[in-house]
């Protein structure tokens, strides 16, 4: 059971909130999932993570593949059940092989090389807010700066939600 109430329908939610839910399900097919529900709490936060997540999500100049990729390396390596479950369908649906997908689940070494360069950046930056030289070079190869600062970018968002999903045990 969560340790925050769960605000996961309209009208569960006061006026503010109502408005806030309105526009994140605009953004995302009439969906307002699990982290919002928990964020709603403070629906200018909910808001202002929720037009971020759009642009991560739905504006992003990573391939579906790369993007899926981090955000599932993201939330293994941040223990949120939630997000892996919501994302490896995503991720699998974008080309990332099960093998692949197995080897981030099971934090093991993967055979595909581009795809270690990006995994090997994810797990990094998730555990310990930093990158090495070489794997920043790796990825720098892969996407170049603008690149490099969306891949972060798309770390620290799901690591932020993933520490609000485990902070109120929502994940």
């Amino acid at each position: 059971m969560p340790r925050v109430q769960l605000i996961e329908s309209r009208d569960q939610a006061d006026p503010e909130q109502q408005e806030v839910y309105d526009h994140i399900g605009s953004t995302r097919g009439g969906n307002v999932g699990r982290p919002f529900a928990v964020l709603l709490h403070r629906p200018e936060i909910a808001r202002a993570a929720a037009d971020l997540g759009s642009v991560i999500r739905f504006q992003s100049t990573l391939s579906d593949h790369d993007r899926e990729l981090a955000i599932v390396t993201t939330a293994i390596e941040r223990d949120c059940d939630f997000e892996w479950q919501a994302h490896r369908p995503l991720a699998s649906e974008a080309g990332v092989s099960d093998e692949t997908l197995e080897a981030v689940a099971g934090g093991t070494d993967m055979a595909d090389d581009r795809d270690a360069r990006i995994v090997a950046y994810a797990r990094s930056l998730a555990r310990t807010g930093k990158v090495d030289e070489t794997t920043y070079e790796d990825a720098d190869a892969l996407f170049g700066e603008s690149g490099i600062v969306e891949l972060t970018a798309i770390v620290g968002y799901y690591t932020m939600l993933a520490m609000l999903m485990n902070a109120a045990e929502a994940c």
